[in-house]
C-alpha cells in the first residue's frame, strides 16, 4: 500500500508534509491529465478518421503511455523500506486488537464519509444554478472551470497543510478540515435555498471544497499512522480504505437519490448534518504519536 510505504520512508515528525506532497502530486496529475486530454482531442479532430469515435480512441490509447511509465517507475525506483516481518500476526486477532481510539476514529471518519458526497455533484449544482442566466452550455463550462480551479487550489495547499499538521498536530488540522467540509455542504444548501445565479457564492463553495479535501486526503492517513503500531499499519490503512470506499458509495448515492426524489436543499442538508456529526466525533478522539524506528535510508 502506498500510504504504508510513505510512512515507513519518512520520520514521524515529517509525516504531514510527506502526505501533503504526495496528495499534491496526485491531484496535479488530475489537473494536467484532463487538460492534456482535451487539448489532444481537439488536435486529433482535424485528422481524417473513419468515424467520429476515432479521436476518442486515439486519446485513450495515448493514456496507456503514462500508465505504463508509472508502473515502470514504481517497479524500478520505489523500494519498500526495510522492516521486521511478523509471521505470527493473525488477521482477525490483529483487527480486534487495534487501539480503541483508532476504532472511534474510524467511526468518526465513517459518519463524516456518509455525508461526504463526490464533488461531481457540485459541478451539477453549479450548472443547475447558473443555467437560468447563462444557458445550460455556458453554465456547464463555467462549472467545469470551477472544478478545475478546485483541483488547482488543492494542489497548491496540500503541502502547506502537511507542514501545518507537523507543527500543530495532524488531528486538530483534520478536525478543521472536516469543519470546512460541513461548511461546504451548508453553503450549497444556502445557494439552492436562495436560488443564487451569480458566481460569488459558487467560488466560495468550490474553494471551501478544495480546502477540506486537501486536508482530508493528506491527514486521514497521517492520523492513522499516529494511532496504530508499526506491525498493524497496513491493516489499519486497509480498514481506513474500506470505510472511506464504502461511505463514498453510500454518500453520493444517498445525496443523488434525495436530490431527485425530494430536493437538493434536503439532500445537502442531510449531508451537512452527517458531516457535522463526524466532525464533532473526530474532535473527541485522542492521538498519541508513536515514534517508530526510522529506516536507515530515511534518516
Amino acid at each position: 500500500m502506498r500510504d504504508a510505504i510513505v510512512v515507513q520512508a519518512v520520520t514521524s515528525a515529517t509525516r504531514g508534509r510527506a502526505f501533503g506532497f504526495h496528495r499534491a502530486m496526485d491531484t496535479l496529475g488530475a489537473v494536467i491529465g484532463p487538460l492534456l486530454g482535451v487539448a489532444l482531442l481537439g488536435w486529433a479532430q482535424s485528422w481524417p478518421w473513419e468515424d467520429s469515435a476515432g479521436p476518442f480512441r486515439f486519446v485513450l490509447w495515448l493514456s496507456i503511455i503514462p500508465g505504463t511509465l508509472a508502473v515502470l517507475a514504481f517497479l524500478t525506483l520505489v523500494k519498500d523500506p526495510e522492516h521486521s516481518p511478523n509471521p505470527e500476526l493473525q488477521f482477525f486477532k490483529a483487527l480486534r486488537s487495534l487501539p480503541a481510539c483508532f476504532k472511534r476514529y474510524l467511526g468518526a471518519v465513517g459518519i463524516f464519509g456518509i455525508g461526504d458526497f463526490y464533488h461531481s455533484l457540485l459541478i451539477l449544482a453549479a450548472t443547475q444554478l447558473l443555467t437560468p442566466t447563462m444557458g445550460v452550455v455556458q453554465a456547464a463550462q463555467v462549472a467545469g472551470l470551477l472544478y478545475v480551479g478546485r483541483n488547482v487550489v488543492q494542489v497548491a495547499l496540500s503541502y502547506p497543510i502537511g507542514v501545518l499538521a507537523d507543527r500543530f498536530g495532524s488531528l486538530p488540522m483534520l478536525v478543521i478540515g472536516y469543519g470546512l467540509g460541513t461548511l461546504t455542504a451548508m453553503l450549497t444548501v444556502l445557494a439552492f435555498w436562495v436560488e443564487v445565479d451569480g458566481l460569488a457564492i459558487l467560488v466560495v463553495i468550490f474553494i471551501s471544497a478544495s480546502l477540506y479535501v486537501a486536508v482530508q486526503e493528506a491527514l486521514e492517513s497521517t492520523v492513522t499512522a499516529d494511532m496504530v503500531s508499526a506491525d498493524t499499519l497496513a491493516l489499519s490503512y486497509g480498514a481506513l480504505g474500506t470505510v472511506n470506499g464504502t461511505t463514498k458509495l453510500i454518500s453520493s448515492s444517498a445525496v443523488g437519490v434525495l436530490w431527485t426524489a425530494v430536493s437538493p436543499v434536503v439532500a445537502f442538508t442531510v449531508a451537512a448534518l452527517l458531516m457535522l456529526a463526524g466532525t464533532l466525533l473526530s474532535s473527541g478522539c485522542r492521538v498519541s504519536r508513536l515514534r517508530r524506528a526510522v529506516p536507515a535510508r530515511a534518516r
